[in-house]
């Protein structure tokens, strides 16, 4: 039997105080069914494992959440083809309304000093989650800035320029870090993120990387963002990569140590462990790198919030009650365990 965490936390009032934040948005890229995910996330018994297992006080609204209020009329949210892009931003207005209205409520729990979890949904979420986040670590500690360790087959670092699809799940890196700025053609969309919302780039570590496109390659190198892709990790192993990860902010032992958010997207893992995915890879991680990775950024006690997107019971084949769709679920919920506490040896 699993027992609760003993890790202090570094930057959190409680070790036991958890926001939940569950998101059903699939605007950000073209397939149906990711919007499904935090109820099957639920539904299979997530919550109840992080009350009674893992003991934490679970603040949670009941509700998950598709933002109807948020979304634009119907026929008017066209795209959006910004200067030099190749392709038009898709649903630029919905994602933009629905990150800022997620934003305020991951910043809601995070203001008052608790660890936030937020079920996507694709990956554009992240743009309202670690904006809120961010926000409210620079609030509670005095201007301080946040790391974000982002787990993903692809770097999601496109501008609207640079994208060859698009759809703004591959996006979001580029808006939280303020490499891609509003648009001229439409200052609204994503006019809300200001300097308040973003992340430094400097502060960034990608694990897991095995899809990049070119332009994203020079942005990374650009910008002088640490990145280890699966080559990394198969050369050094996924200790040592941890290892270089959290020495590169400042996050490794006997350092200064700053508040991380962890944002995880699944298809980081092989489509063998998570088939139920809108953009698999082959040549993933496995479920124990995955998790590890969780268990490492726990240990060291500076975890302020995590983001478990992109799994989508309905790519199953099957449907949602498919070995491959319960595999994915299942996949799922041990990460967010682990970066919650779960540990091998109870």
């Amino acid at each position: 039997m699993t027992a609760p965490s003993t890790i202090a936390t570094k930057f959190l009032p409680a070790k036991d105080q958890l926001g939940l934040v569950a998101v059903g948005f699939s605007g950000g890229q073209c397939k149906s069914g990711v919007d499904a995910a935090p109820s099957a996330l639920i539904e299979s018994g997530l919550l109840a494992d992080i009350q009674e297992t893992l003991e934490y006080t679970l603040y949670h609204d009941g509700v998950v959440h598709g933002y109807a209020k948020h979304l634009p009329v119907p026929g008017t949210d066209l795209p959006l083809r910004t200067a030099g892009a190749k392709a038009p931003m898709i649903n630029p207005i919905a994602v933009s309304s629905v990150t800022h209205a997620l934003c305020d409520q991951v910043y809601e729990h995070a203001s008052k000093g608790r660890l936030v979890l937020t079920l996507g949904g694709d990956h554009s979420i992240a743009i309202g989650s670690v904006a809120g986040t961010a926000k409210a670590i620079r609030e509670r500690h005095n201007g301080s800035e946040m790391a974000l360790v982002w787990v993903d087959a692809h770097a999601d670092i496109n501008t609207p320029e640079s994208s060859g699809s698009g759809n703004i799940h591959g996006m979001p890196v580029s808006f939280l870090t303020g490499i891609a700025r509003p648009p001229k053609e439409n200052p609204d969309v994503f006019g809300w993120i200001k300097d308040e919302h973003r992340v430094n780039p400097s502060k960034i570590v990608y694990i897991g990387l095995r899809d990049v496109d070119i332009p994203e390659k020079k942005i990374l190198k650009d910008h002088g963002i640490r990145a280890f892709s699966m080559h990394d990790i198969d050369k050094h192993g996924i200790g040592k990569v941890m290892d270089m990860a959290l020495d590169h902010i400042n996050c490794g032992p006997g350092q200064e140590g700053m508040p991380i958010h962890l944002s995880f997207d699944v298809d980081a893992l092989d489509p063998y462990v998570a088939p139920s995915t809108g953009t698999p890879v082959r040549g993933g991680l496995t479920l124990r790198e995955g998790d590890f990775i969780c268990e490492v950024i726990h240990e060291t006690g500076y975890l302020v919030a995590m983001d478990l997107v992109e799994v989508n019971p309905a790519l199953s084949g099957d449907g949602p009650e498919s070995i491959s769709a319960r595999e994915t679920i299942r996949a799922g919920c041990s990460l967010v365990r682990c970066a919650l506490g779960e540990c091998l040896l109870g």
